[in-house]
């Protein structure tokens, strides 16, 4: 009988467990800081437990993380994992560099079902969900792989823009975000946890009472024809209900949703295409964070020159809209924005 992996409980869900058990109520709280900020592998690591209770967990339930079957690290040392889960399929993580601390890239599905045109994620087809402690073993294995390599800066910002829609994963994602946030554990601001959606408008309604986090919007397109073209689901939610819930959301201690904005080389990368985001969000409290597409041969669109970039970039902050350029991180490796992609072989090599 498969072992259920333990990872998959909040505190409560944990104590709960744990009176079943016979244990007293305390020991939860142990075995949940041991789970999460002590990345622990082997109940034997427990060291506080009786012998008695870690020998009823192992024989139970699991740890178990998914085997890393790929690493790989570019010249600025964003690294890429390739992990194969317990069913054989196979998801990425990416653990990328800031100036004072790290931010990993996380998936929440296997595949995409969103079927974004400019995504190479896109193109591999989705199979299914990740169930929480495989969303969480990405946390651990990029906590352990900073302590691995001696890293003194801390794994600060979680962002679920990895592989898959996070919203379409939802009541996974939720009980994820709680047991990251929560002080017992791993203890993440709400801040540094950062939700990526296309624009699913009735989740973002739904988290926006579940757990209010830093929300990011990809937008990608100013007007409903084009953004339609770009994003199916756009046909179901257009701008102006989407413009509505972004008004709405509540931000995490005063900060801005964040418009993330793919520009491709002629296809919405005008000024006129700037005109139409300054008529969209002038006045609200929103960044624009342009990405210059990461290109692949698999697709058909093109990466605009860097003057065409900062042309679009000036003529938005000219108008009074925050607006960055976000670095391509990870794009010699092809972990940059939109370069995931379920490997459909499972004999990828391990690289140290």
């Amino acid at each position: 009988m498969e072992k259920l992996n333990l990872r998959n409980y909040t505190l409560e869900e944990l104590e709960t467990l744990i009176l079943s058990l016979d244990e007293p109520k305390y020991r939860a709280e142990q075995i949940f800081h041991w789970i999460t900020c002590r990345e622990a592998t082997d109940f034997d690591q427990m060291t506080n437990l009786p012998k008695g209770l870690r020998t009823k967990l192992s024989t139970h339930f699991s740890l178990e993380l998914p085997e890393v079957i790929e690493k790989i690290s570019d010249t600025e040392g964003t690294t890429k994992f390739a992990l194969r889960l317990r069913d054989g399929e196979i998801i990425e993580t990416v653990v990328i560099p800031e100036r004072d601390h790290y931010t990993l890239c996380v998936s929440t599905q296997v595949g995409c079902a969103m079927g974004c045109k400019f995504c190479l994620t896109a193109k591999g087809g989705f199979k299914r969900n990740l169930e929480v402690y495989e969303i969480l073993a990405q946390v651990v294995i990029g906590r352990l792989y900073l302590k691995e390599k001696g890293s003194v800066l801390p794994l600060r910002n979680i962002v679920f823009m990895g592989m898959g829609e996070p919203l379409a994963n939802y009541e996974n994602l939720i009980k994820v975000l709680k047991i990251l946030a929560h002080p017992l554990g791993f203890n993440f601001s709400k801040k540094r946890l950062t939700i990526s959606t296309v624009g699913l408008v009735k989740e973002i309604r739904k988290l926006a009472i579940d757990f209010p986090t830093a929300l990011a919007v990809s937008l990608h397109a100013p007007n409903d024809e084009l953004r339609k073209n770009l994003i199916p689901v756009a046909k179901k939610y257009l701008l102006k209900e989407l413009l509505e819930v972004i008004k709405t959301f509540p931000r995490v201690k005063n900060g801005r949703t964040t418009i993330e904005y793919i520009l491709l080389k002629d296809v919405n990368d005008s000024l006129q295409h700037a005109k139409e985001l300054v008529k969209l969000f002038k006045g609200l409290p929103i960044k624009i964070n342009l990405i210059p597409y990461n290109p692949h041969p698999e697709l058909p669109f093109e990466r605009p020159d860097e003057k065409q970039v900062e042309r679009f970039q000036r003529f938005l902050l000219d108008h009074a809209i925050l607006t960055t350029v976000r670095k391509s991180k990870g794009l010699e490796i092809s972990a940059a924005c939109g370069q995931l992609k379920r490997r459909l072989s499972t004999n990828a090599i391990y690289l140290q």
